[in-house]
């Protein structure tokens, strides 16, 4: 709700009127008062005191209007206020003498009165101004430790926040809005004045003495608040920002809930709206089993799960420790439904059949993979096992347990790979388009990197900037599609709802995102300039590539009833001819070497580029050739 224009003039006009009357009252105690003195305190000739009020009043009114005397900056009150008070009275006492004189004939009024009044007058309008800036530099004394903010922003969030500074326990003291809609600098938010557009900014922060800076835009694209952050970083000042856009207009809203900026915040891509009752009609009163539940996007597959109401979460990871973690997340959040933790690999076939025996789970989210690029292209054999091997195995023993609907997690890796991680996904695409079903409907979802996951290279940036390192970055060109974690997992959830067996869905994840870019935003967040941080460029490492792409020149690409998630359904092969390639591929992991394994995979996903790795490369070495560079020179 904004504070509209009409509203703004009445509140204005309301404590004119008000400073109207108040001085209006003391223009007539003077009056009085200086007929008593002038009568030794008594009040003769009453008729001309009663003729002359009203029109002094009139006199008095009319000269203040003009002197600006009706303002509400007592608190700011300054020797030219005093003068203009002294030209008001001046100028009115003039006309009341020039009125009473010859336009009312009142020849008998006493002359002292004239002046006597107007000193009176002029004592009491400086008096009262003075009396309130000492009033208000007192309570600002007591205030003195609180921090001064100016808000970015004037509509709902501002006057949330604004509404909770304004409480004595705050800490903090508002100097201000600014907004780019002009036509709301002069009004007045909860008595805090917009004082121009955002980029008065750092001009408004060295003379308001501003201690931080609030953005309260939580509607803003990733353009404008990277416009936010980068005029923040110009005035020197720290910043924040308010929650989602979903907490403000429940009201959810404190000072205290202000975050720091992030860089989700400055993806600048509209979230994926999802349709939320078609989940829910999927999974309410069901039992879902999640693989790799501990890890970034298993834990929040986890969470939103829970959400929809299901009548038995199953959690599955071979790491103890992550479940561990997993369920101190998860507790108090259960929504009713029973929530089990279970250790276990994916690659070990008898545990998995008795965990789906025991609990018959009707969807299974199969999240767990092995995922890092150089590490797997260190350890094809595994990469296969993992990603291959068990992904056959799992859904063999998911039908067997009567599961009706089975989602694979994909990457855009799998789209012309140059890895082995990258193409043992794309070897999971095929098993899933291609397997005849008997029952149970198969997907796969396929997007790009999930910004902040464990091991990806936002963290790493982080944690070598939060210990002053070097920024290291393996290309300057090298591009990214990126989304949050909690996007990612609302995909999954989508496309589990609209899929049909066979699918692969893909978000449309927008342009690509230079890491470059990502890694001068992180600075800027910090605080810091880029001329403080070094930025070292490694060289691509092996398997990798400098653009990821979403989909084939060969696939079909079809629309859903989702606007941003694409379908299409791959390469469809002969089921069997598939399962004899899968069997020649397990048979090439007993040969020693990583190039049997390597070829085997190019006869199944031809588009599968590869180079052979030297055996003595070990993981995270960085070539003798690269230099060490700065950012600015990479533009």
């Amino acid at each position: 709700m904004h504070i509209t224009h009409k509203a703004s003039r009445l509140l204005l006009r309301r404590k004119t009127w008000f400073i109207g009357i108040f001085q209006a009252t003391l223009v007539s105690c003077s009056l009085i008062v200086a007929w008593l003195l002038r009568f030794d305190f008594s009040l003769p000739y009453r008729r001309i005191l009663v003729l002359g009020l009203p029109v002094l009043l009139l006199a008095r009114i009319a000269t203040m209007a003009c002197f600006g005397l009706f303002r509400g900056w007592w608190r700011y009150v300054g020797v030219r206020d005093g003068l203009d008070v002294l030209k008001a009275v001046g100028a009115g006492s003039l006309l009341f003498w020039i009125a009473m004189r010859f336009a009312f004939k009142a020849i008998g009024f006493p002359r002292s009165i004239y002046l006597l009044e107007a000193l009176l007058t002029a004592g009491l309008l400086v008096g009262v101004r003075l009396l309130s800036r000492a009033l208000a530099e007192s309570v600002q004394e007591d205030l003195s430790s609180n921090k001064r903010v100016i808000l970015i922003g004037a509509g709902a969030a501002a006057q949330t926040i604004l509404r909770e500074i304004r409480r004595p326990s705050s800490g903090y003291v508002a100097l201000g809005c600014l907004d780019d809609d002009r036509s709301k600098v002069g009004i007045r938010i909860h008595d805090v004045p917009v004082l121009g557009t955002v980029d008065n900014l750092p001009s408004l922060v060295t003379s308001q003495s501003a201690d931080e800076v609030l953005i309260a835009v939580p509607s803003a694209t990733g353009a404008q608040m990277s416009k936010f952050v980068s005029i923040c970083n110009e005035a020197k000042v720290k910043f924040r920002t308010v929650p989602a856009l979903k907490d403000i207009i429940a009201g959810q809203v404190t000072v205290s809930q202000l975050r720091e900026v992030s860089l989700e915040d400055l993806l600048g891509r509209e979230r994926v709206q999802i349709d939320l009752a078609s989940v829910r009609r999927q999974i309410a009163d069901r039992t879902a089993l999640v693989t790799g539940a501990a890890g970034s996007i298993g834990s929040e597959l986890c969470r939103q799960i829970l959400h929809y109401g299901p009548a038995r979460l199953i959690c599955l990871d071979q790491s103890e420790t992550g479940l561990f973690f997993l369920r101190l997340g998860l507790d108090g959040r259960s929504n009713g439904a029973e929530v089990t933790y279970r250790v276990g690999d994916i690659c070990d076939s008898e545990r998995l059949r008795s965990l789906l025996l025991e609990f018959r789970p009707e969807i299974i989210f199969h999240a767990a993979a092995y995922k890092h690029v150089p590490m797997m292209e260190l350890n094809a054999h595994e990469a296969v096992k993992n990603n291959v091997l068990a992904l056959v195995s799992v859904l063999s023993l998911a039908e067997e347990a009567s599961c009706k609907s089975f989602v694979l997690i994909s990457s855009d890796k799998a789209v012309n790979p140059t890895n082995i991680m990258g193409a043992t996904k794309r070897i999971g695409e095929l098993i899933i388009s291609s397997r005849p079903t008997t029952g149970m409907r198969c997907v796969s979802v396929r997007f790009g990197n999930v910004l902040g996951s464990s091991g990806s290279v936002i963290p790493v940036l982080k944690e070598q900037l939060r210990n002053h390192h070097t920024l290291t970055i393996t290309h300057p060109d090298i591009k990214r599609f990126f989304m949050v974690t909690a996007e990612a997992v609302e995909l999954v959830l989508q496309a589990f709802a609209i899929g049909d067996h066979g699918d692969i869905l893909v978000l449309d994840m927008g342009e690509p995102v230079r890491i470059l870019d990502l890694a001068r935003s992180l600075i800027r967040l910090s605080g810091k300039s880029e001329q403080d941080v070094e930025i070292r460029f490694t060289g691509l490492r092996e398997g990798e590539k400098l653009k990821e792409e979403l989909f084939y020149e060969h696939e079909k690409v079809l629309p859903t009833s989702c606007e941003k998630v694409k379908r299409t359904n791959g390469s469809l092969r002969d089921w069997s001819e598939l399962c004899h390639q899968l069997e020649e591929l397990r048979a090439s992991m007993s040969v020693d070497g990583a190039e049997p394994v390597r070829a085997k995979i190019k006869e199944i996903v031809s588009e599968y580029t590869f180079q052979e790795v030297p055996a003595t490369k070990r993981a995270g070495e960085v070539p003798a050739e690269v230099r060490m560079k700065k950012a600015a020179g990479h533009d």
